[in-house]
C-alpha cells in the first residue's frame, strides 16, 4: 500500500534531494502516474510548491535541465485531466515558463505542453469545488489571454485551440476515482468571470499581419460572443470597430470574413445595439463594409457569397439608422440607391454594366433588402437628391402596376407581388420626399389606374406568403392596403398641387365607390384588413376636404369687410384680395359637394355599427375615428351635406355614440355637435333625441359634465353646489400644478385646459340650445345646469382677479412717489429681501463686489438698458453750450449755460424746480 512517507522520499531521491520535513499534510499533492498504476486510474502526489520553488531559481548550473524535466513530469501527471483544487498552482508555473521564454527559448515547449492540457477536463473532488475554486479558476483561465502577448505562433495558436475546447467538451480518456468532471458549461462561465473575451480582443492590434494567428483568434471570439456577458466586455472593448476596419485584409480562405461578420452580428444581437452601432458609425468601418459589399455584388456567385453579401447588407442597414453615420460622405449610399435600381432604370455605370440578379432565393432577399434600406437611407434628409439622381420614384413604380411576364427579370409570381407590395410600401416612405418627382412619374394617375385593377373582377391569385401579403390569399387586398397607404400619405403633405390632381382625377368618386365596393361583399375572413382600408379610404376623404369649410369662409369674409371697411381704400384692396381667392376657394368648396350624399351614406353605414364590436380589437375603433373625422371634414360646412346628414338621423346616431360614454371619442363627438349647432335645423333634432330610459340630448350633456368634473376633482357638495366661491371652475390639478415657464410658441396650460376637457363644449352646445325649455332634466340637473351657464362668467373672473392685481400695483407705485416714508419702508423691505436672497457662506479668497450703488432712491431694479429724458434746451443752451456743469451751480434763468468762479449761498427758493 502507498503511503505519504514512501511517496515523499521517492520523490525527493528522483529529484536528488532529501526531505525530511514530516508536516506532508501542508502541501498539495497529487499523483505522478506509473506504467502499472495508469492503468489503473490512480493519482500519485507531486509536489507543486517545490515545482514553483525550483522554476522561480536562478543562477545554477544544469538547473534549465531540471526545470524543464520536472514540467514534462507535471504534464504526464495531468493527462487525464486538472483538478480544480491545484490549477492556481499549474497556470503559476505556466505563468514561470512564459516569463522565462524570451531568455530561455526552451520553456516555449514546456508552456505550450500546459496550455495543451487547459483543453482538457477539468476535475472536482467535491460537488462544491466550482464553486470554491472559482474564482481560482476564473483568473487562471484569464492568463490565458495574457499570454497571447508572448511572439511565438505555436503558442497563440494552442492557445486558441484550448479556448475553443472549452464549447466542445469531452470526458476524460480515464475515469478516475474520486473525481468527477466539472459541469460541461464551468470553463465557458470562468472565462466569462474573469473578461477572457476583453484580452483576445486586444491581442487582434499584435496580429496585423499574421493572418493565421488572425484567423484563430476571429475563431475564439466568435465562440466567446455568443454569450452575452462575452459581448458586452467585447463592445467596451471597441471589438466591433477593430475587427469591421480589418474586413478588406487579404484571406484566401475566405474565414476572415465570415467569422468577422458573424461577430458583428452577435455584438448586435446580444450588447448594446446603440454603443455598436455607434463604434461602427465612422468612415473607416463604413468604407470597408463598402468596399465588402462591393465586391460581394459584383463578384460573388456561390451561394456562400450570397449570403455573406446579404448579411453585410442587414449590417449596413442597421448602421445607417444612426444618423450621425456618414453614409453620403463614404459614397455608399450612392451605390446601395444603384444597386436598388440598375434593374428597373438603365444605368450606364460601369459599377453594374452587365450585372443580372436571378431568381434564386438569395437574389430575391437582396432586393426586399435593398428596398428596405431606401426607406431608412430616405429618413436623412440629404439623401433627397441622391434619391432623385438615381430615379427611384420611376424605378418603385415599375412595380404599381397590373402583373404580367417580366422581361428583365423571371421572377415567379409569389416573388413578383411580394417585392410589388414591398416597392410600393417603400413609396408611401419616398415619394412625400419627392413631391415633383412623384408628379412627373403620374404618379397619382398609376396608383388610381392600380387601384381600378384592384378593385376590378380580372382572375388573380394572390399568394400572401409575405408580411406585406398578410390576408391578401386569393384576392387583392393586400394591394390595395398598400395603394391606399400610398395616397394617405401623399395627401396628408397637404400640398395643393398633388391634391388638387387627385380631384380632378376623380379620386373622390372613386374612394366612394371602393367603399361602397366592399361594403356590398362582406369578407368575414379578413375583417381586420377591410376594417382598415375602410378607414384610409375615408382619411384620404378626410385629407381632401380638410379645412375647407364654407361657413368659416363666409364668416372671415365678413370679418374683414367689417374691419376694413372704416380706411378708405383697404375696402377695395380687401375685395381685391377675395377675388383672388375666390377660384381656388370656391374649387376647394366644390369638394364637399362632390363627397355629396352617397359619401354621407358610407358615414352613416359605419356609425350604424354594433357598439359591441368596438371592443373586438380588429380596428373599429381606428374606424370609428376616422368616420367622425370625416363627418368633420367631409360634411360640416356643405349645407347640402348637413341637411342630408340630418334628414338620414345622423344627430341621432352622434348622440348615440356619445351615451356609451367612450371619453376616448366624446371630446371629438362633441366639437362636431358644436360646429353642427350652428345650422338652425340641428337643434331641432337634438331636443327630439331619446336614449335609454327616455334620456334627453340636455340630460346627457349635463352627466357628461358632471363626470368630467369629478374626473378634474373639481370641489362641489353632495347637492353639485359650488364649495369655493372664489374658484368654482378650479381643478385639483390646477391647484398642484406649479408654475412652470414656457416657450412663447407652446400655449399656455389655460388654454390647454379648455381644448382637452370638454366642459367649453358642452357650454357651447347648451348656449346654442338657450339654456332653456330644456326637457327631461332633474333638480340635480338644473343645480349643474345653472353652473354650465355661468362657465363664461366664472372663467372671466380670472381676468377681473388681474385687473384688481395690476390697479393695487399701480397704486402702490403712485404711493411711493408721493411719500417719503412709503418710500423709505418700500425700499428697506426691497434690501431685506435682497439680503435674504443671496449666500451668506462666501467661499475663501473670494472678491465680494458691491451691487448696491449708495444713495439712489429707486425701488425698481437697475436693468443693463437705461432710458434717459432729455433736459429741456432752454435750461442747457443748446448744443453749442458749455457743459462741464460738475463745476458750477445751475442758474435758474433762460439763455446759456455761463462759467461760475464762485458760488454765493442764498435761501432755498419757495418752488423747487422737479429733477
Amino acid at each position: 500500500m502507498w503511503t505519504e512517507e514512501a511517496g515523499a522520499t521517492a520523490e525527493a531521491q528522483e529529484s536528488g534531494i532529501r526531505n525530511k520535513s514530516s508536516s506532508f499534510s501542508q502541501i498539495p499533492v497529487v499523483g505522478v502516474v506509473t506504467e502499472d498504476d495508469e492503468a489503473q486510474g490512480v493519482f500519485k502526489p507531486m509536489d507543486l510548491n517545490r515545482v514553483i520553488k525550483l522554476l522561480e531559481e536562478t543562477d545554477k548550473d544544469g538547473l534549465e535541465e531540471k526545470q524543464l524535466k520536472f514540467v514534462k513530469k507535471l504534464v504526464r501527471c495531468y493527462q487525464n485531466g486538472l483538478p480544480l483544487r491545484d490549477l492556481a498552482q499549474i497556470f503559476k508555473i505556466l505563468n514561470l515558463c512564459a516569463g522565462k521564454i524570451k531568455n530561455q527559448p526552451h520553456f516555449i515547449e514546456s508552456a505550450y505542453d500546459i496550455i495543451k492540457l487547459c483543453g482538457l477536463p477539468f476535475l472536482k473532488k467535491k460537488v462544491s469545488d466550482e464553486i470554491t475554486y472559482a474564482e481560482d479558476t476564473a483568473n487562471s483561465i484569464a492568463l490565458l489571454g495574457d499570454l497571447m502577448k508572448i511572439p511565438s505562433s505555436e503558442l497563440r495558436i494552442q492557445i486558441c485551440k484550448c479556448i475553443v475546447d472549452f464549447y466542445h467538451a469531452e470526458p476524460p480518456k480515464k475515469h478516475i476515482p474520486g473525481y468527477q468532471q466539472a459541469s460541461s458549461s464551468y470553463k465557458i462561465q470562468m472565462a466569462e468571470v474573469g473578461g477572457l473575451a476583453k484580452t483576445m480582443v486586444q491581442s487582434m492590434t499584435l496580429l496585423e499581419n499574421q493572418l493565421v494567428e488572425k484567423l484563430w483568434v476571429l475563431k475564439v471570439l466568435q465562440h466567446l460572443s455568443t454569450s452575452e456577458v462575452n459581448c458586452t466586455i467585447m463592445m467596451k472593448a471597441q471589438a466591433a470597430s477593430g475587427i469591421c476596419t480589418h474586413l478588406n485584409d487579404p484571406d484566401p480562405s475566405g474565414q476572415l470574413l465570415f467569422r468577422s461578420s458573424e461577430i458583428l452580428w452577435n455584438l448586435l444581437e446580444k450588447s448594446s445595439k446603440e454603443e455598436v452601432i455607434q463604434q461602427l458609425s465612422n468612415l473607416e468601418c463604413l468604407l470597408a463594409l463598402k468596399e465588402v459589399f462591393k465586391n460581394l455584388f459584383m463578384r460573388g456567385f456561390s451561394h456562400y457569397d450570397r449570403q455573406l453579401r446579404n448579411d453585410i447588407l442587414v449590417i449596413t442597414t442597421i448602421i445607417a439608422q444612426n444618423p450621425e453615420a456618414p453614409m453620403i460622405e463614404c459614397g455608399f449610399t450612392k451605390d446601395l440607391i444603384l444597386f436598388a435600381t440598375f434593374n428597373e432604370v438603365k444605368s450606364q455605370n460601369l459599377l453594374v454594366k452587365g450585372l443580372k440578379l436571378s431568381n434564386s432565393y438569395e437574389d430575391f432577399e437582396l432586393k426586399k433588402l435593398l428596398f428596405n434600406v431606401i426607406v431608412i437611407l430616405c429618413k436623412d434628409l440629404p439623401t433627397v437628391q441622391l434619391l432623385i439622381d438615381g430615379k427611384v420614384i420611376l424605378a418603385l413604380f415599375t412595380y404599381v402596376k397590373k402583373p404580367e411576364k417580366q422581361k428583365i427579370i423571371d421572377w415567379s409570381a409569389a416573388q413578383y407581388e411580394e417585392l410589388q407590395l414591398h416597392a410600393i410600401a417603400t413609396l408611401s416612405s419616398v415619394a412625400p420626399l419627392l413631391i415633383e418627382e412623384y408628379m412627373s412619374c403620374q404618379g397619382n394617375a398609376r396608383v388610381l389606374a392600380f387601384l381600378e385593377w384592384c378593385e376590378s373582377e380580372d382572375p388573380f391569385f394572390s399568394h400572401g406568403n409575405s408580411f406585406h401579403g398578410t390576408g391578401g390569399r386569393g384576392n387583392k387586398f393586400a394591394q390595395m392596403r398598400y395603394s391606399l397607404r400610398l395616397l394617405r400619405a401623399m395627401v396628408y403633405l397637404e400640398d395643393e398641387t398633388v391634391n388638387k390632381d387627385l380631384c380632378e382625377k376623380g379620386t373622390i368618386q372613386q374612394m366612394i365607390g371602393i367603399f361602397k365596393n366592399i361594403i356590398s361583399k362582406p369578407n368575414e375572413k379578413e375583417e381586420a384588413i377591410v376594417l382598415e382600408i375602410q378607414s384610409d379610404i375615408l382619411l384620404i376623404l378626410s385629407g381632401l376636404c380638410e379645412n375647407h369649410i364654407q361657413r368659416k369662409l363666409q364668416a372671415l369674409i365678413q370679418l374683414l369687410i367689417v374691419f376694413y371697411h372704416p380706411v378708405p381704400g383697404l375696402l377695395w384692396k380687401n375685395n381685391h384680395n377675395l377675388a383672388y381667392w375666390e377660384p381656388e376657394l370656391n374649387s376647394k368648396a366644390m369638394r364637399k359637394e362632390i363627397f355629396g350624399t352617397e359619401g354621407v351614406d358610407i358615414v352613416l353605414h359605419v356609425m350604424k355599427t354594433d357598439p359591441r364590436k368596438l371592443q373586438s380589437g380588429l380596428g373599429y375603433n381606428v374606424l370609428l375615428f376616422s368616420t367622425l373625422d370625416s363627418i368633420w371634414c367631409c360634411i360640416l360646412g356643405c349645407y347640402p351635406s348637413e341637411d342630408y346628414f340630418l334628414e338620414k338621423e345622423g344627430i341621432f346616431l352622434l348622440l348615440d355614440l356619445l351615451a356609451l360614454n367612450q371619453k376616448k371619442f366624446c371630446n371629438l363627438i362633441l366639437g362636431i355637435m358644436v360646429e353642427f349647432c350652428d345650422n338652425p335645423k340641428t337643434a331641432a333634432h337634438v331636443n327630439a333625441w331619446q336614449g335609454k330610459k327616455d334620456q334627453t340630448a340636455a340630460s346627457l350633456l349635463i352627466k357628461l359634465w358632471r363626470k368630467e368634473e369629478k374626473e378634474l376633482g373639481v370641489k362641489r357638495d353632495k347637492n353639485r353646489k359650488i364649495i369655493d366661491t372664489k374658484k368654482p371652475l378650479f381643478t385639483s390639478f390646477q391647484e398642484e400644478q406649479k408654475i412652470i415657464p414656457l416657450p412663447p410658441n407652446c400655449p399656455s396650460i389655460a388654454v390647454m385646459d379648455v381644448s382637452e376637457n370638454i366642459r367649453a363644449k358642452i357650454y357651447a352646445i347648451l348656449g346654442k340650445l338657450d339654456f332653456e325649455n330644456l326637457p327631461g332634466l332633474s333638480a340635480e340637473d338644473f343645480v349643474t345646469l345653472c353652473i354650465i351657464h355661468r362657465y363664461l362668467d366664472f372663467k372671466i373672473q380670472a381676468t377681473h382677479k388681474q385687473r384688481e392685481l395690476a390697479n393695487k400695483s399701480w397704486e402702490n407705485f403712485l404711493a411711493r412717489t408721493s411719500n417719503a416714508k412709503t418710500l423709505k419702508k418700500a425700499k428697506r423691505l426691497q434690501e431685506k429681501a435682497i439680503e435674504a436672497s443671496r449666500h451668506h457662506k462666501r467661499p475663501q479668497n473670494a472678491i465680494f463686489h458691491q451691487t448696491d450703488i449708495k444713495g439712489l432712491n429707486t425701488t425698481v431694479p437697475s436693468g443693463g438698458v437705461v432710458t434717459v429724458e432729455s433736459t429741456p434746451a432752454r435750461l442747457v443752451g443748446g448744443p453749442l453750450a458749455d457743459t462741464d456743469i460738475a463745476l458750477k451751480k445751475l442758474p435758474i434763468r433762460g439763455g446759456a449755460l455761463q462759467r461760475v468762479k464762485a458760488v454765493k449761498i442764498v435761501d432755498t427758493p419757495k418752488k423747487s424746480i422737479p429733477t
